[in-house]
């Protein structure tokens, strides 16, 4: 029974990066850009909310320092698949390599590598906390109830207001947007700085509040896994949540095996994400459903003079 009070209560801070750099690609992609980069980005975020943390110590700037390092460095990714229309597969592949060399520098060269710092404490919601077996999934960081909140906006931004709808018809028919008047590259421009900002947090959210410090390469994958969720809940928000719970309860149950003396090999444990991730792609794939979800220029660059 302690084993899986503990392991319900450690998921949500397994699966709350994967829930913002999903949510962050969700945002991106509905305005049609594919974005590969969230590797990359996380690991910006994640660099930049430590070194934040080190310095001023106050969790929230760190975090807010962590969105604006990685939606500047997503202005290079902007730059080469908005103005230099250059292959939005092979830009995101550029960014993640660019984004690991140089935050593997940067943090060896400031000395940021392996220094602890002080995160938030947790927030206990009386009475829920008390409750048996599941109590502890009511004793979190404060950040793991704003992601909820932060889903709660992203989707009535998206569905209840006229700039998520004319985000979502430029990530339909860029030409037909167009021809309403409306700037195509100005909102897949903001769509990028925005989902870049979440794709930040989500590294922020690693370094400064559940790891609490800097290690060259710390996402350890978690941007690619967040790409497939994506994939799997085919550009929908919540349905994304629930997989980013699914990966968090994997991957938060590993740990707590390891505690109760369960012997796993290092290469195991290390496959295991990235075979369910597999697993999860052959079922969507396998299923078919809902093929017509994903945006319909998605990956195809806008020129003005085209006409379709």
């Amino acid at each position: 029974m302690e084993l899986i009070a503990n392991w319900l209560g450690n998921a949500p801070d397994f699966a709350v990066p994967f829930a913002l750099a999903a949510l962050g690609l969700i945002l991106t992609e509905r305005s049609g850009v594919l974005a590969l980069g969230a590797e990359g980005l996380m690991l910006v975020g994640a660099l930049a909310g430590i070194g934040a943390q080190m310095h001023f110590g106050t969790p929230l700037v760190s975090l807010c320092m962590a969105m604006l390092a990685a939606s500047v460095v997503s202005l290079l990714f902007a730059l080469m698949v908005i103005v230099l229309r250059i292959n939005q597969v092979i830009a995101g592949l550029a960014l993640v390599f660019f984004c690991q060399g140089l935050t593997g520098l940067l943090g060896t060269l400031l000395e940021w590598t392996n220094h602890p710092v002080s995160g938030l404490n947790a927030v206990h919601l009386w009475p829920l906390s008390e409750l048996p077996l599941v109590g502890k999934l009511f004793v979190q960081n404060p950040m793991v109830y704003l992601t909820g909140l932060i889903f709660l906006g992203v989707v009535a931004f998206l569905q209840r207001t006229q700039a998520g709808l004319r985000l979502r018809a430029v990530g339909e028919n860029p030409q037909a947007a167009d021809a309403a008047g409306i700037s195509v590259l100005g909102y897949r421009l903001a769509a990028i700085v925005a989902g870049a900002a979440l794709i930040g947090l989500a590294g922020g959210y690693i370094s400064v509040l559940s790891t609490k410090m800097w290690i060259a390469d710390m996402t350890g994958g978690r941007g690619w896994i967040a790409v497939s969720l994506v994939i799997f809940a085919r550009w929908s928000p919540w349905k994304a949540l629930g997989g980013a719970v699914l990966f968090g309860c994997i991957e938060a149950l590993i740990p707590q095996l390891a505690a109760t003396g369960v012997r796993l090999p290092q290469y195991f444990v290390l496959m295991t994400p990235y075979a369910v991730t597999l697993l999860v792609m052959i079922w969507v794939a396998m299923g078919k459903r809902e093929s017509g979800s994903q945006p319909g220029a998605l990956g195809e660059p806008f020129i003005r003079e085209e006409r379709r």
